[in-house]
């Protein structure tokens, strides 16, 4: 059962800024790497990014790369998708994920598992 579950997604002007969250209630969250994801009507998914448990180290796509940026608060079990100067391209459902497994540093989109419930980020003037 995926307990990871996205929200704080909306409608935002070209160039504005949105952040998403992403709450895991699994057992032991605070141990496993967390990333986020993304998929547009018609458009396979794309793994946007990633941060390790530590939370000392990130990855991004390169189409969010200096954009975007991931954050996790351990205490709140709740990891961060900070979004600025969106273009209409971020236009997508945004779902977060936990990986698969715990301690590790993932490689790929693979390493991690189910989507929870997204949320829609629609950017557009």
């Amino acid at each position: 059962q995926v307990q990871q579950d996205a929200s704080g997604g909306g409608l935002v002007q070209p160039g504005g800024s949105l952040r998403l969250s992403c709450v895991d209630s699994g057992r032991a969250s605070g141990y496993y790497a967390m990333g986020w994801f993304r998929q547009a009507p018609g458009n396979e998914p794309e793994f946007v990014g990633y941060i390790t448990w530590t939370g000392r180290t990130t990855w991004y796509a390169d189409s969010v790369k200096g954009r975007f940026t991931i954050s996790r608060d351990k205490d709140k079990n709740t990891v961060y998708l900070q979004m600025n100067n969106l273009k209409s391209e971020d236009t997508a459902v945004y779902y977060c994920s936990r990986a698969l497994e715990r301690l590790r540093t993932p490689s790929f989109a693979s390493d991690f598992g189910g989507w929870g419930q997204g949320t829609q980020v629609t950017v557009s003037s």
